[in-house]
């Protein structure tokens, strides 16, 4: 069995050369919590191993970010410098590659304005509003990966000795990123492979809608017409294929912006910009979020609507079956890009172009126009469970089991 350092090694060599898949002479931006430093400068090492030209480690600190929000001006929370926003444009129009060790800790805004945090998010939101086009439409390399930090752990694994829970919460992120097989990055291989197949059995059917229904959810999904499932990961324009989200084990695709409707229930907390919600329930009508209610909450919820008006509407349904690896864990990781793979969900907010024909060419009018949403704002939320049930209706009307029980009916 690999040693911890065995393991964080592949860890950063996989993440590398599968999730930003570095080019030779690209630059590397990589955020990190300063938590995660001995990972950081592995990831560092690798990058300039595997070519890169420059690696810039931008590091995070709750402590910090906290003290914003205790301590600044009011006015500090509708600002967010342009020159910032402007240098990841020209990052971006360089062909640069991003990475972030993304660990939001689930409690770090208790007992913070709820409207400060929504403000600080809407106003990175506009400013950034350019560059997340690069993203948004795949032209450059992406990848979002996990990493321990205490206070994630602490959250996660609070029914364990208070010494062993960053070690568990480590066995538990190689598990879900295939680290400890013998050769992570074929392990990926493979694995992308079973989300294509998986990806090219729903672009084969060419479902007019999908219906759902599980305890507290019956809604029913129309899709665009020349919408596209995807899975695993994806090229930028460049050809250069990378995972955007490590661990992955979602296909997903648009549904049409106005052909939502009926009720859906959260099956898992939302960890909303270090602010938890639990218990979400959303009515549609025509698309657009009509009601809405969450047993804790609540407020986060109204912020987020209220970021514009593509907030209120769907952006992304995403297939993930039951008896998968994440789920399998029986944990809750109060994280999303963990949890929204171990369940399927639904987006509240923008779509991403590329899961329409010829979307990443449109405007965002011609995007609307097609039946893609469009916002500021791109929020996940879990809706999976073993009683769910999906159906899928056919181009001739004919209606066809797509998940039972969970799991795949096919």
């Amino acid at each position: 069995m690999d040693t911890f350092e065995q393991q964080l090694t592949k860890y950063a060599e996989l993440v590398v050369r599968v999730g930003v898949n570095i080019q030779a002479g690209q630059v590397l931006i990589v955020h990190a919590p300063i938590e995660t430093a001995e990972l950081t400068r592995l990831i560092v090492a690798k990058a300039y191993g595997a070519g890169a030209k420059y690696v810039i480690v931008e590091w995070d600190d709750d402590a910090v970010t906290r003290a914003r929000y205790e301590n600044a001006s009011d006015d500090s929370f509708d600002y967010y410098p342009q020159w910032q926003a402007d240098s990841m444009v020209h990052f971006a129009e360089e062909g640069g590659a991003i990475l972030h060790i993304k660990v939001p800790n689930p409690e770090l805004f208790q007992g913070i304005d709820s409207s400060k945090v929504s403000r600080a998010v809407k106003a990175a939101a506009i400013a950034r509003k350019e560059y997340s086009t690069y993203t948004r439409n795949s032209k450059i390399s992406w990848s979002l990966i996990k990493a321990p930090t205490r206070a994630w752990a602490d959250k996660v694994y609070a029914d364990l000795p208070e010494e062993e829970r960053v070690n568990a919460m480590w066995e538990a992120v190689f598990r879900m990123a295939r680290v400890n097989t013998e050769d992570p990055i074929a392990a990926w291989h493979d694995h992308i492979a079973q989300l294509k197949k998986s990806q090219n059995q729903l672009n084969e059917k060419r479902y007019k809608s999908l219906h759902y229904r599980a305890p507290g959810t019956d809604i029913r999904i129309e899709l665009p017409e020349g919408h596209i499932w995807r899975g695993g990961g994806g090229e930028n324009e460049k050809g250069v294929y990378f995972v955007a989200n490590m661990p992955t084990e979602e296909v997903y695709t648009m549904p049409h912006r106005l052909g939502v409707n009926g009720t859906v229930k959260s099956t898992l907390p939302l960890n909303l910009n270090g602010r938890l919600v639990e218990g979400i329930t959303f009515t549609f009508k025509d698309g657009k979020v009509v009601a809405y209610d969450a047993e804790s909450g609540k407020e986060h919820l109204t912020s987020l609507l209220e970021t514009d008006e593509g907030a209120a509407y769907l952006g992304e349904i995403a297939l993930v079956p039951h008896d998968s690896p994440i789920s399998n864990m029986n944990r809750v990781f109060y994280n999303t890009g963990i949890d929204e793979n171990a369940s399927c969900h639904f987006a509240l907010g923008s779509a991403y172009p590329v899961n329409l024909e010829g979307g990443t060419k449109l405007t965002n009018e011609q995007l609307v126009e097609r039946g893609a949403n469009v916002s500021l704002t791109h929020v996940d939320f879990m809706i999976g469970c073993g009683d769910l049930d999906i159906d899928g209706e056919l181009p001739d009307g004919a209606i066809e089991p797509v998940f039972r029980k969970g799991n795949w009916a096919y």
